[in-house]
């Protein structure tokens, strides 16, 4: 069932809830979007881990997707103090926090400013950490997304995945991008800029699985190897058959990683 939270005065976030009847220990993951997406990125985790009594729980990010689409808090402070909001509304206890992309590097600022409330076990796939994009690469982004957002989704579309996507795949994938409102898009260009989660990675205390598509070719998978060095107790699963949509492309895998290391 999906419902919105208020996260702060006249801002309310889209939450899909699967299985809300599966809230066991240890049973409920909490599952955060890249730019320019939204919970629906997760459709094929959603699908398979709700019929094995997983409580799924997808958040649309201030700006994208169903959720309110505010012209401000565009920052990593305010985007993790959303999703703190969620997990208190909810009363989320001992959680899976599933991060991908900007989502990772989002789950990483929450981990790091709320000492991982709630949460038990961080997945990091395809993290847009320790930085975000380089300044050359965000700043054709933001030209693109101020002139010709269409443009700008079709292009990350075409070099999100390694592996092969039919045309109706595409098309699905690139609405998503533009559910998002133009301004949030650009904005959160800006932060993957500008912004960066260094000082926080040494701050996480819990076990952290990270995943990484080898052939990534929008957050280097160096940058996995990175997270790996500088997070405390985490394990970097290499994806050999992916690039950055990891969550799909090897999808069966992934959904089994996430299992065992609930376990």
């Amino acid at each position: 069932m999906g419902y919105y939270v208020p996260v702060e005065q006249g801002v309310n976030l889209f939450v899909e809830d699967v299985n809300p009847s599966g809230n066991k220990s240890n049973k409920t993951i909490v599952f955060i979007h890249g730019w320019p997406l939204s919970h629906k990125q997760f459709e094929y985790q959603f699908d398979v881990l709700a019929g094995k009594e997983y409580r799924c729980i997808g958040i649309d990010w201030r700006g994208f997707g169903k959720s309110d689409k505010p012209i401000h808090g565009y920052t990593y402070n305010r985007l993790a103090a959303d999703i703190h909001a969620v997990i208190q509304a909810l009363q989320l206890k001992d959680v899976t926090l599933v991060g991908h992309s900007t989502g990772g590097a989002i789950a990483i600022r929450y981990m790091s400013k709320y000492n991982g409330h709630g949460v038990s076990k961080l997945v990091l796939v395809d993290a847009a950490a320790p930085i975000g994009f380089t300044a050359e690469n965000a700043n054709k982004l933001l030209e693109e997304t101020l002139n010709d957002r269409p443009k700008m989704m079709q292009g990350v579309t075409d070099n999100f995945f390694f592996q092969y996507i039919t045309k109706p795949f595409s098309d699905w994938f690139f609405q998503m991008g533009l559910e998002a409102a133009g301004w949030s898009t650009a904005a959160v260009i800006k932060l993957l800029r500008d912004e960066n989660v260094y000082e926080d990675l040494p701050k996480i205390a819990a076990p952290t699985l990270i995943i990484h598509g080898t052939h990534d070719s929008v957050i280097p998978f160096k940058q996995a190897q990175q997270l790996n060095q500088m997070i405390p107790k985490s394990e970097l699963i290499p994806f050999y058959y992916s690039g950055h949509g990891g969550f799909w492309e090897e999808r069966e895998k992934f959904n089994d990683l996430v299992v065992q290391f609930m376990q």
